[in-house]
């Protein structure tokens, strides 16, 4: 059942936009809504049969939608479900006579249930791809080198390592999963690899515990334990243990990690590590909207070192990071610096710049494409080159600018077209139908706004004189796209009580008179309005609130 809820959707009625109330109203703003209703779409009002036949289907779609949000347990299940749950004869939703509480919670139970179901078809498979490129050629070579090469000197590039890893999870029960992963690395024409067993199992709400079983060419077989354990509402512990069975014998090693939450976004680490890299680290990571600060230190055989990073987000649809940091110790000192952004619904591509000594100067890009890695480190120079450290910045930058304007946008763009354009071919049928009742709407509103309009004028009120809903367009770099509005005029007029005209959050697409122009774009509402013999105008976005006549809406009569 709540695989074909998934499937299906909710239906399109939104009753709280038709009758132009909040989620949360009251029975009494849902009955004042009602009886205004009824009384313009009341079928005894017309003597025109045509008009009778819309006035009557109107009117029982305004008292369908009454009837659902008046009843507390009609309502809950509407919440959760729409239309669906209530029209569907003999689908076991849930007991009727339980109260909302009890029908939210059913649902829950459902969700879990639903979510249990995927999970045991799911097997997350992560991957990750790096191939390192030995550039150095470009900016440190010997001339002389390459006087006697037919080749005219170009410089030589060379891929001198590469890795290649992948793992799936598997789901057992609720609790358990089965988690195998495998490594193929290679460097300067020697390599290996191992593959990794890994049984999981969540205890408790608190805690779960991991074996590890695992064999490679390398370093010999590997057995492991792991264990999670969150010890308060604002502490965590994290221990390992393993044994690397290789030819120079056994190597045990241990490593517990102690974390806790220091504020709301701040969390503090304690690690302690002992075998072959015995070490003691401590660090502070704060998280927060707009930005993201580490720092760290670390005492240990043979890496010591002290490292300070922070991350800047731009809170853009690109989801654009810039980020720095800087890290010193026994092996040196290092600074990066670095770009990400989102170039698609899933792929993230980003370019850091390292400059060390002794390192010298590299070129990192990765590209995260859903759950894969694709990770490219270019070593440019051994030694800290202004040049290098110049095109390794520039170069990138560059580049994908280029990429973007010439290939990313014009992807994306085409591909939000089409997807569009889908979704007004799936809804072309139901928009048909909208609009037809949206113009049957309108011929009944004719005498009732032809009295509020006579009642506003003789005591100086609110005169709507024009209003339009859809997608407008403004920006002179979108003139190419065409304007999708229909006129509203007659139906917000008919909207407004005692020289007040309120709209609730939801869309205005449901209102009565309205229809949506424009299935899956932006739209907005555009209202040229009168108070008080005094020109006003106001575009307010779909779902937002709106209430006139407004100071701030006044044309002041100098523009």
């Amino acid at each position: 059942m709540a695989a074909a809820l998934d499937e299906e959707g909710i239906d399109n009625d939104d009753y709280y936009s038709l009758l132009n109330v909040r989620r949360e109203a009251t029975q009494e703003e849902l009955k004042a809504s009602y009886r205004r209703l009824c009384m313009l779409y009341h079928p005894d009002k017309h003597r025109d049969p045509e008009l009778k036949r819309q006035a009557e289907q109107l009117f029982n779609l305004v008292h369908q939608a009454y009837e659902v949000l008046s009843d507390p347990q009609s309502r809950a299940i509407y919440d959760i479900y729409g239309k669906r749950g209530l029209e569907v004869e003999g689908w076991e939703v849930v007991e009727r006579k339980r109260t909302p509480a009890e029908i939210r919670e059913e649902f829950e139970r459902l969700q879990r249930e639903r979510d249990e179901r995927r999970l045991q078809q799911r097997t997350n498979p992560k991957g990750t791809i790096s191939v390192g490129v030995d550039a150095t050629d470009l900016f440190d070579r010997y001339e002389e080198e390459y006087e006697d090469m037919p080749s005219g000197g170009f410089p030589h590039l060379e891929i001198n390592r590469m890795h290649i890893s992948q793992s799936i999870e598997a789901p057992l029960t609720t609790t358990d999963t089965a988690i195998l992963s495998g490594s193929l690395s290679t460097h300067n024409g020697n390599g290996g690899g191992n593959i990794t067993l890994a049984l999981r199992r969540v205890t408790s709400a608190k805690g779960w515990g991991e074996v590890e079983f695992g064999a490679g060419d390398t370093h010999g077989p590997l057995f492991g334990l792991k264990i999670f354990r969150n010890l308060t509402q604002r502490c965590f512990l994290t221990a390992q243990c393993g044994m690397q069975f290789s030819p120079r014998g056994v190597r045990p090693g241990v490593t517990t990690v102690l974390a806790r939450h220091l504020d709301k976004n701040t969390m503090g680490y304690l690690q302690w590590r002992w075998g072959t890299q015995s070490s003691m680290n401590t660090s502070v990571v704060r998280d927060t909207k707009s930005s993201h600060f580490t720092l760290a230190l670390q005492l240990g055989i043979p890496h010591t070192f002290m490292m300070m990073s922070y991350q800047y987000k731009f809170q853009d649809d690109d989801q654009t990071k810039i980020k720095g940091s800087v890290k010193s110790g026994f092996f040196g000192t290092v600074v990066e610096y670095g770009a990400e952004t989102k170039i698609s619904r899933h792929s993230v591509l980003g370019a850091t710049v390292s400059v060390g000594v002794p390192q010298g100067v590299s070129l990192k890009i990765k590209l995260n494409r859903a759950s894969q890695t694709y990770f490219f480190p270019i070593h440019l120079t051994d030694q800290v080159l202004p040049s290098a450290i110049f095109y390794a910045t520039v170069g990138p930058l560059v580049f994908y600018l280029a990429i973007q304007r010439l290939v990313i946008k014009p992807y994306v763009r085409a591909q939000k077209e089409q997807d569009l354009e889908k979704q007004r071919e799936s809804a072309s049928s139901d928009t048909a139908k909208k609009k037809q009742e949206a113009e049957s709407a309108v011929l009944l509103m004719q005498e009732s706004v032809r009295r509020i309009i006579e009642a506003e004028e003789s005591k100086l009120g609110l005169i709507i004189l024009n209003a339009w809903y859809g997608k407008f367009v403004t920006d002179n770099s979108r003139k190419h796209e065409r304007a999708k509005v229909i006129d509203v005029t007659v139906p917000l007029q008919c909207l407004v009580k005692d020289s007040k005209l309120i709209l609730t959050e939801a869309s205005k697409s449901g209102l009565p008179g309205f229809y949506d122009p424009c299935v899956g774009e932006e739209k907005s509402l555009k209202v040229l309005y009168q108070f008080r013999g005094v020109m006003h105008q106001v575009l307010s976005r779909d779902n937002e609130p709106l209430r006139i006549p407004k100071q701030s809406h006044r044309i002041d009569a100098d523009t």
